[in-house]
This record gives structure tokens, C-alpha cells and sequence, in this order.
């Protein structure tokens, strides 16, 4: 069972993806659902979202062109737990390909770097290097509060400028 449901449907402006569900997340059916995120108020901030959304009000943001997924579908916690329950890195680019969004976010080192099969020391935050059948890519520094000592607003400023810029 999936911790939390994709919100996917084709030709997004923007995907969000992340390791895996936290425990909180897990638990409410919402992403990004505890307090200490800064995923919403940073949507706002940047101009992604028109005004502050709540972790509940996730569903909303489909009309807005915004969608969610996270690598690994069965675990949930912190990623040295949730991510025992193993990744599906092809079955997260066959989504993709499937749904054909125009810009994929990875909102953690942690969670690119799995997807490139790369220690998350060679990962760079921002945009990354286009990849043939696939659409742009950025990554961004963690909303977690678990990791508010990597926190940097600017690569979510690219994100936004690249994703608004497009429209």
C-alpha cells in the first residue's frame, strides 16, 4: 500500500518529489504535513502558489498545475527508515514519461541522488543538466526541518523563476 497517493494527471507545469512520506505525512494522507516544512510557506514565498496553502489542501494545487509524488511508496520517516522499504526508480521515471510534466523537482539531495544513482555529495542544488525524455529538473534544499542546517531559499527562487518564466 502506497503511504501517500500520487497527485499526478498529464502535462503538470511542476512535480514535486521527495524520498519517501514522513511519519506525519503518512499517517494524515497529506505531503509535506508537519508543522516544522517549509514546503508551503515557501510555495508562497516564491510565487509558485497564489497564497498560502495548507499540507490538507495538497489536492488543490492539481489545478494549479502542481503535483506530487515521492520515490520510495511504502515506507515512511526519516529516509535511513523509510527508505528499507526499498525505491522504485523506474517505476518513478515511467510516471514521468507517463504524465509528461514540463519541470520535475526533487525536493532533497538525498532524494536526487537517488535517482541518479550518485552520492548526494555530487549532487548540486538548482537546476541539474537536461537529460534526454526527460523533462527539466531542478534540485532543492530540503523543507524539512530535520534539515534546517542545509536550508537555502534560492534554488526554490530558480525553481519558481524557470516554472513561472514558462507559462
Amino acid at each position: 500500500m502506497d503511504r501517500l497517493p500520487d497527485q499526478l494527471q498529464p502535462g503538470l507545469r511542476l512535480v514535486f518529489v521527495g524520498t519517501a512520506a514522513s511519519e506525519r505525512s503518512a499517517a494524515t494522507g497529506h505531503y509535506y504535513a508537519h508543522p516544522g516544512n517549509r514546503l508551503w510557506p515557501t510555495l508562497h514565498a516564491t510565487g509558485l502558489t497564489p497564497r498560502l496553502y495548507r499540507p490538507e489542501e495538497f489536492p488543490a494545487l492539481l489545478a494549479l498545475g502542481i503535483g506530487f509524488t515521492d520515490l520510495c511508496k511504502h515506507g515512511a520517516g526519516m529516509d535511513h527508515v523509510a527508505l528499507k522499504a526499498g525505491v522504485d526508480i523506474a517505476g518513478f521515471a515511467e510516471k514521468i514519461r507517463r504524465y509528461q510534466p514540463r519541470t520535475v523537482a526533487f525536493t532533497s539531495k538525498k532524494a536526487a541522488s537517488l535517482f541518479y544513482g550518485r552520492p548526494t555529495s555530487a549532487i548540486g542544488l538548482g537546476q541539474q543538466p537536461e537529460q534526454e525524455d526527460f523533462p527539466t529538473t531542478f534540485v532543492l534544499a530540503s523543507p524539512s526541518g530535520a534539515a534546517s542546517g542545509a536550508w537555502t531559499l534560492q534554488p526554490w527562487q530558480q525553481l519558481a523563476a524557470h516554472v513561472v518564466g514558462t507559462n
